[in-house]
């Protein structure tokens, strides 16, 4: 479905931007591909790799999803939009509340309004686990952010114009992951541990993109697609990558859980379950839009995806081969893995 299509990403020079770019250019023939970020610097490198000469259908679009104008510029003669841009770190979003918001906030209203005043056809934007019961200001935003993007199918006109959300966990392999902060630390010989009983679930780069790539192909408007992934233990991870090292207890930071969810209680009233990932579905149209899920199963009263509950764990050993392999040494066999239909 990409073929012949023009394609947005915002925030696009991002990790999981430059993956969807690596994918789409080598799979896929796209029409045009438009990277569009502020960082004219994050650009540049980035033309490094996929340059306008050996990629004719590349555009690198300089702007802010703050700015109105600038997007509708942008989304002109756009097919799809994949809303990727955030201001994510939870520190900075607790210190500089205004600033996360007019980002993750207003800059989704500004996407949104762009993609209908251009009749873009589909439109997939990115979320977070922090996003579902938040008690910190990012996952606030974020949580604003679905429902804002959930609504906007309200005023799209016929079934073309499609709005969807996808939620998953840490991404291993983006840029300020634990991983490479952990292998720092190692050098020091020591690993500074929040609190030993903390879990992550856990999402390469790879899948992540892929997954969005799916969920823009199967979303029908109103849906939160939430990938089957597995879980880890801080502890685990540090072992992992840091067996000889001590692991110091250093403390929760401020907004910090130490557990996270993908779908709480109250959200798995809306919530159905297929082999490889969850869909939230709209409460005022429930009913409606599970007879267009044949397939999917309901998931039961007081089911809730936690880190925590995960029947998905990785131990240490598994952690290690699934290190090797996001890094491309010789990997461990996995004691644990991710279903492989959800990255077909």
């Amino acid at each position: 479905m990409f073929d012949n299509k023009t394609i947005l990403i915002t925030g696009g020079t991002g990790s999981l931007g430059r993956q969807l770019t690596k994918i789409l250019l080598a799979e896929h023939k796209p029409k045009k591909l438009i990277i569009f970020s502020r960082d004219e610097l994050k650009q540049y490198e980035m033309q490094q790799d996929w340059s306008t000469a050996r990629h004719p259908n590349i555009r690198f679009f300089i702007g802010d999803v703050r700015d109105r104008e600038r997007l509708v510029r942008a989304f002109h003669g756009v097919d799809y939009v994949i809303h990727a841009a955030a201001l994510k770190q939870v520190p900075a979003a607790e210190y500089n509340p205004s600033e996360c918001i007019r980002t993750n906030v207003m800059g989704a209203m500004n996407v949104i309004d762009a993609a209908l005043e251009n009749g873009i056809q589909r439109v997939v934007a990115l979320s977070t686990d922090k996003a579902c019961n938040p008690i910190n200001l990012y996952g606030a935003t974020k949580l604003c952010s679905d429902k804002l993007f959930i609504a906007a199918n309200a005023y799209g006109s016929g079934r073309e114009k499609v709005f969807t959300v996808v939620r998953y966990g840490n991404v291993v392999g983006s840029r300020g992951s634990v991983v490479p902060y952990f292998r720092a630390c190692a050098a020091r010989g020591v690993i500074p541990i929040t609190d030993p009983r903390m879990t992550r679930f856990w999402i390469t780069i790879d899948q992540a993109a892929r997954f969005v790539l799916r969920a823009l192909a199967m979303a029908q408007g109103h849906e939160i697609f939430i990938p089957k992934i597995p879980s880890m233990r801080i502890t685990d991870l540090a072992t992992a990558l840091a067996p000889g090292c001590r692991q110091d207890v250093v403390g929760i930071r401020a907004g910090e859980k130490i557990h996270e969810l993908l779908i709480g209680r109250d959200d798995a009233r809306n919530a159905i379950e297929y082999d490889d990932h969850y869909v939230l579905l709209p409460q005022q149209r429930f009913e409606d839009r599970l007879r267009t899920h044949r397939d999917a199963r309901r998931c039961p009263d007081g089911f809730e995806y936690s880190s925590d509950a995960n029947p998905w764990f990785y131990d240490v050993a598994s952690l290690r081969g699934a290190i090797a392999e996001l890094e491309g040494t010789t990997p461990v066999p996995h004691a644990v893995s991710v279903p492989v239909a959800m990255v077909a």
